[in-house]
């Protein structure tokens, strides 16, 4: 074999084909370390089948009862976020009985995958997290002869249903093979009835479109807001349907609003690196909107990764001297990965790798591996109790924006993706105080500026407690809220929402330390909207209101180059 010729890359990258990114060795080393321990314990083996001889008698005594009283007492209930067999057709026998074995299964698995000693953390929870998608993957309610809801739709249609969802898998497989997006997203275009606040791109590179958005008010705040959102999803999320807008929003209330657009990488960009995304990203956009507004600070604005991104460019800006931020707003943001949730499974250093290898091959990371990431995640509600409705049922689930923006994903350029994982999540560098900025280490201790930082509670992507971290790691004065929802609905959380509510209260930096839990025990429940709460802080922190700022300021090399919602949205 000549010098300098690889099989590693091509190698890994056809795997990930098949694997959908997924490391096998490091599903391996998971299950070697969960087998080999399992057999040097005896203790946990008698456990179990003693669990196990419990849980069936347990069962049979619940069948018994069952026969004759359709409303006894249940053996186990489903978690409460389980939903699969709430319906009233389930509570007949024998499907009560057939859904109740699957929960004590499953409940024995978990207990089988988990409180073994010596077991890496890691490795537990990898497979335990395995051993629970293969279990839902089996559950009684994707089946039609073991649902009895669907058999039930089946016999009142005569089979229609099913006719229906063979239609709909039929449409579905068309576009998933030909790279077409979900049926019912044609309802929605960015520029017809989504990112359609009047606004004009004053600023492009070849990594960012910075939009201005046009004052809704007479009179605005003096301080601009400059909003980063993460690269890994397209930047309308925050300007959805006018109804759903947080810009929107915030225009109407009297801020000028400013905001990144992220390109869409392709292979070309495979050597774009995090310094890249804080310097033509997040600096380039700064200097913008201080050259249109010179006298005025910045209420700086970042969502998930863009939160991240922008915590790292404060803290080197405080370090150089640079204060031209007023205040730092973090949406689901997290600055300390140690407990960075279920997505912490992907990654270790076989996981890393190999993902390494595939960017290598492909020069970016493709938007299929990052969206089944994401479904694995929430895999009852995102695969299994959507192709129950829509295939078993026959009934597609209504689009609406926020779905439809979900479907609108993005690429990772191979460096940066790669930086992101081992600096970030792997090695926790930001959070160590051993990122570096310009070849110097940053710290979060240096920021000082006032901060208001969101979370939610059913979050999978940046847990409610590794978002609260922000309260340790500076030096600032930390106004936290928690909302219920997820990483994405509980962010598009507008006013007049009668199922949102929230927490929130503000700790002073020279207070002693509260950990999550007495703060959620503390902090002051309000039903309704975050939003309005967010208003009146950054109200509290902004000047009297003046005459608006222009759009753009040609004279300093900023002109407009077309209308919101410009270009690189668009990109495919």
């Amino acid at each position: 074999m000549g010098r300098g010729l690889s099989l590693d890359q091509p190698l890994h990258a056809t795997l990930g084909q098949i694997t959908a990114g997924v490391s096998p060795v490091a599903l391996a080393q998971a299950y070697t370390d969960w087998a080999q321990h399992l057999v040097m314990s005896p203790d946990k083996q008698i456990e179990l089948v003693q669990k196990a001889v419990r849980k069936w008698a347990r069962y049979l005594e619940y069948c018994s009862r069952a026969c004759s009283d359709p409303h006894c007492e249940a053996c186990i209930e489903p978690l409460p976020q389980d939903k699969r067999f709430a319906g009233d057709p389930w509570q007949a026998w024998p499907y009560n009985a057939i859904y109740q074995g699957f929960l004590l299964t499953q409940q024995w698995w978990h207990n089988a995958t988990t409180g073994i000693s010596g077991v890496s953390r890691h490795h537990e929870e990898v497979v335990s997290f395995v051993a629970r998608q293969l279990l839902d993957m089996m559950s009684p309610a994707n089946f039609p002869s073991s649902n009895p809801e669907v058999l039930k739709e089946t016999l009142d249609t005569g089979g229609q249903n099913l006719v229906r969802g063979a239609v709909n898998f039929f449409e579905d497989w068309q576009r998933a093979v030909s790279g077409g997006r979900p049926a019912g997203t044609e309802r929605f275009a960015v520029g017809d009835n989504l990112a359609v606040t009047p606004g004009q791109v004053i600023f492009r590179n070849e990594l960012i479109e910075l939009i201005q958005y046009m004052p809704a008010t007479d009179k605005v705040h003096p301080e601009p807001i400059l909003i980063v959102p993460a690269w890994i999803m397209k930047y309308y999320i925050l300007d959805l349907s006018p109804e759903n807008s947080l810009v929107k929003y915030l225009v109407e209330k009297g801020h000028t609003v400013f905001m990144i657009s992220w390109k869409n990488p392709t292979v070309e960009d495979r050597d774009l690196g995090m310094e890249d995304y804080r310097r033509l990203g997040v600096m380039a956009a700064l200097d913008a909107v201080s050259a249109i507004a010179p006298e005025s600070r910045v209420h700086g604005v970042g969502y998930c990764l863009g939160g991240t991104l922008l915590s790292i460019a404060a803290a080197a800006m405080v370090r150089d001297g640079d204060d031209r931020l007023a205040t730092m707003t973090l949406f689901a943001a997290q600055t300390d990965f140690t407990e960075a949730g279920e997505l912490m499974l992907f990654i270790d250093e076989a996981q890393v790798s190999f993902l390494e290898d595939i960017m290598a091959e492909q020069g970016c990371l493709d938007t299929k591996q990052m969206a089944g990431t994401f479904q694995l995640l929430r895999s009852n509600d995102l695969i299994w109790s959507a192709m129950v409705q829509n295939y078993l049922m026959g009934e597609r689930r209504p689009m609406f924006d926020l779905m439809a923006w979900n479907a609108d994903a993005t690429r990772m350029p191979a460096r940066m993706h790669s930086e992101y994982l081992r600096q970030l999540f792997l090695d926790n560098d930001l959070a160590d105080e051993r990122y570096r900025v310009d070849g110097r280490p940053v710290s979060l201790h240096d920021i000082r500026i006032p901060i208001f930082a969101v979370s939610t509670l059913s979050d999978h992507v940046a847990p409610w407690r590794s978002v609260y971290k922000i309260h340790s790691q500076t030096n600032a004065d930390v106004t936290f809220v928690l909302s219920n929802g997820g990483h994405n609905a509980g962010i598009v959380s507008p006013p007049g929402n009668t199922r949102r509510r929230h927490q929130i209260a503000t700790h002073d930096d020279l207070a002693a330390y509260l950990d999550p839990d007495a703060w959620q025990a503390r902090a002051t429940h309000h039903e309704g909207s975050w939003w309005p709460c967010w208003l009146g802080w950054l109200s509290d922190h902004s000047g009297e209101p003046v005459k608006p700022p222009g759009l753009g300021a040609a004279r300093k090399g900023y002109r407009r180059l077309g209308e919101a919602p410009g270009t690189y949205v668009l990109m495919p």
